[in-house]
């Protein structure tokens, strides 16, 4: 009996959409919101049956407990006048992914974009314990937007739950099952996992991974074969995406991903140009097992074959580098004052390495430097920095030519000499060698250049040495980032340019110089971003390919500017020269977390902390990328990282005292604080609030500090989003918007955190002048 033109409850039915083992679907209008809406109706037959009644009514719960974009909103379930269940959803304009896929393999950009958007719905069931078990193509819808709907969750299992299914028996379409689903085993989370990747492979290929004539023949395959790879059926899929649907594929379930968030990690990884550590194992072993076996074969073959196979395992086993640590260059010229260009030198060819977008992983000029003067064996070095192979060196002579020997070694499991070469040249030809060291190591590990590599190398130009030891000299003195050091970088910046006007990163040391000075409230930024932006702009008319000037520039419209689409190109351009620059990925995280982007945001920080782990700078930007994320333990243990490996770092003091007091742990917030101030120069201020902390409470101690600091502001200068601060810990909210609204005036560089910071967002989110102040700075508040 048709259902169309009937009206039930307040739906009527007009059209049906389709049907399967769980139900019929229709298209109706809800008459009371005048929507249209989508009727799942259990088959009559199985109204009667209780264990059906009750499972279609798992659905319903299992499905309306869920809230998320890329789950089909459940409505209500209700029962006919005769009897007949039915359960109201959301109903969406476009198709299947059944639909889409029967034509073609979909485009790469198109299947992932789908992927994430499945994974992400999984993530959100599996977060409350609901495992669907009945992912497939029919089960994704596409809207006409593009987004992804996870339908029917007529199998889910709610944790905890009774079984609805007799001993022995399946659920499921069988050719998503997974094995242990296939066996009538336990299933959880990891068989969604298996049946999305499934969905993956065949979203790339066009062909499902296991197949036959019949459905013992599918379960035979999914139990025993293994499925053809899919770079086998479709070569442009890269190797990286191959290996995220092979663990997905692993048939025994502790083999896979044990959670959809790793999953969705290493999709969003991979969109970012980035490779997890986990998938570059696969890889190596992959490769490595290939080679292997050669080896058997060859060996039957006779001596000849069998030399040969060894000679492509060593040199397969060089292909699969693509990690890379350069450590500090030893001194052997006699002269301890030369320290600064050895290191200087060491940074120089760690940059040039970075270059090479084949080389996954460059490790970071601090991270190295804290194996200065070590003497422990290079495989340990190599385990603990995760990388395949280290480059160290000696430098002999300096003064008008520099003689320098390098070593290349392949670490694990066992070390094994690649390459070695002295390189002797005039001071001034010291960017050519730094070309042919990069050159040589990518050759020696088989690692291609791309043509616009290969020219950037060949083309490097001849320097001044005083002006480009000069410039050293301001380098190893930016890096450290304090007061004092900023000025004697200045100097030695200005003096590089004195003898090579035309110098570009000379011209960008400078600029970032102004922009910390700003950043760190060392001048006015009146005084301060002006004279950054004249320093930059020079320095990319004079080097537009340089990682380093872009760098410069995107900090400058970040905090200087608050050019959010400029800075965004900038990072962009600045990876895109140079993907293995770290300190681009940790502000550039920062800058992300500021416009509201925190899964991206994610994504560059732990690349950067990858690429520079021992840097205690990045632990306390980490540490804040946390705190605004309100994963308060997360943060506090990279500040307590950062403070092991430099006491009493200024940054993580500050991100620390910030995560105490959002705990609630106000004496040790207090502490923390004081000693911040101690270290910063401010011991009166640090005396004051201890006092006032010991006589009153922390609202009293906070309110009073911020009234000194408003003295400092009237007499001199104090920068005003400390005083907002102040006020804000305080829960003094007229005050705090008094003084964010002068942040605001007066361009304070640290204002772009207003709209993220928890405390900033728990004390003023319904403040109507809080709104408008992030409408004016074009930002949006994060819950």
């Amino acid at each position: 009996m048709s259902l169309i033109g009937k009206t039930v409850s307040h739906y009527k039915i007009l059209e049906k959409i389709g049907s399967g083992g769980m139900g019929t679907v229709y298209k109706a209008k809800d008459t009371r919101l005048d929507r249209s809406v989508a009727l799942k109706f259990l088959p009559p037959h199985l109204s009667q049956a209780e264990e059906e009644k009750k499972r279609f009514i798992h659905e319903a719960k299992a499905a309306s407990a869920l809230d998320h974009p890329n789950i089909c909103s459940v409505y209500e379930i209700n029962e006919t006048e005769d009897g007949q269940m039915f359960i109201a959803m959301a109903c969406y304009e476009g198709g299947s992914l059944k639909d889409r896929i029967s034509k073609d393999p979909l485009p790469l950009e198109e299947a992932l974009d789908i992927a994430d958007q499945i994974a992400r719905g999984l993530e959100k069931a599996h977060q409350k314990g609901i495992v669907h078990r009945d992912i497939k193509p029919a089960n994704i819808l596409i809207t006409e937007d593009s987004v992804v709907k996870i339908v029917d969750f007529g199998l889910a299992k709610l944790a905890g739950q009774t079984k609805l299914t007799k001993t022995g028996s399946t659920l499921g379409t069988v050719a998503y099952m997974s094995p242990e689903q296939a066996q009538a085993g336990e299933v959880d989370a990891r068989t969604d996992i298996w049946a999305l990747g499934v969905i993956l492979y065949e979203m790339l290929t066009g062909k499902p991974p296991f197949s036959g004539d019949y459905e013992q023949a599918v379960i035979y395959s999914i139990l025993n074969e293994q499925p053809k790879p899919v770079t086998e059926l479709r070569s442009e899929v890269p190797e990286t995406l191959a290996q995220i649907v092979e663990r997905a594929l692993e048939k025994d379930p502790e083999k896979r991903y044990q959670q959809i968030k790793e999953l969705l990690e290493d999709l969003e990884s991979l969109s970012a140009g980035i490779v997890p550590e986990a998938i570059q194992a696969r890889m190596r072993r992959a490769k490595l097992s290939k080679i292997k076996r050669w080896l058997l074969l060859g060996g039957a073959a006779g001596l000849l074959i069998a030399v040969a196979a060894v000679f492509i395992l060593v040199t397969n086993k060089a292909q699969a580098i693509d990690s890379i640590a350069v450590l500090p260059l030893k001194n052997l010229t006699g002269n301890a004052e030369q320290e600064y260009f050895v290191d200087g030198v060491t940074d120089e060819i760690i940059g040039e390495l970075g270059q090479i977008s084949g080389l996954k992983r460059v490790i970071s000029r601090t991270s190295v430097m804290h194996y200065k003067e070590t003497d422990k064996p290079l495989s340990d070095i190599a385990r603990e920095l995760k990388v395949d192979a280290i480059v160290e060196g000696t430098v002999y002579q300096l003064g008008d030519s520099i003689r320098v020997r390098f070593r290349l070694i392949d670490v694990l499991p066992e070390e094994q000499n690649i390459w070695g070469q002295t390189y002797a040249r005039p001071m001034r030809e010291v960017l050519m060698m730094y070309s042919d060291v990069a050159r040589a190591v990518a050759g020696n590990i088989h690692v291609g250049l791309t043509g616009e590599e290969e020219t950037r190398l060949a083309g490097a130009r001849q320097v001044n040495p005083e002006a480009y030891n000069a410039y050293l000299k301001g380098q190893s003195h930016l890096v450290k980032m304090t007061p004092p050091d900023l000025n004697t970088a200045f100097q030695y910046f200005e003096l590089a340019l004195e003898n090579d006007p035309n110098f570009a990163l000379a011209y960008a040391g400078i600029g970032l110089v102004w922009v910390f000075r700003n950043q760190m409230g060392i001048l006015l930024p009146e005084e301060a971003v002006d004279r950054a932006a004249t320093a930059i702009q020079k320095a990319i008319e004079l080097d537009d390919s340089s990682a380093e000037v872009h760098y410069a520039a995107a900090l400058l419209k970040t905090w200087g500017e608050w050019d959010w689409a400029g800075a965004n190109k900038a990072y962009i351009r600045a990876l895109k020269l140079n993907p293995n620059f770290p300190d681009v990925r940790i502000f550039y995280s920062h800058f992300l977390m500021i416009t509201n982007r925190p899964k991206e945001a994610l994504v560059q920080m732990e690349r950067a902390l990858e690429l520079d782990p021992f840097n205690a700078l990045f632990r306390g930007l980490s540490g804040a990328v946390l705190l605004i994320l309100r994963r308060y333990d997360d943060a506090l243990e990279q500040c307590q990282f950062a403070l092991r490996t430099v006491p009493n770092h200024w940054l993580a003091l500050s991100i620390r005292h910030y995560v105490y007091h959002m705990k609630g742990m106000y004496d040790e917030s207090i502490e923390t604080l004081v000693l911040f101030y101690t270290m910063m120069g401010l011991d009166e201020a640090a005396q004051f609030l201890k006092e006032d902390y010991e006589e009153t409470d922390v609202t009293t101690a906070m309110n009073r500090l911020a009234e000194r600091f408003e003295a400092i502001y009237n007499a001199s200068y104090f920068p005003p989003n400390s005083i907002a601060d102040t006020y804000v810990f305080a829960g003094n909210v007229e005050q705090a918007l008094y003084w964010l609204e002068k942040t605001y005036k007066r361009h304070d560089p640290n204002i772009p955190y207003v709209g993220v910071m928890p405390f900033y967002v728990n004390l003023l989110k319904d403040e109507s002048r809080y709104q408008e102040l992030l409408r004016k700075m074009n930002l949006s508040v994060m819950e």
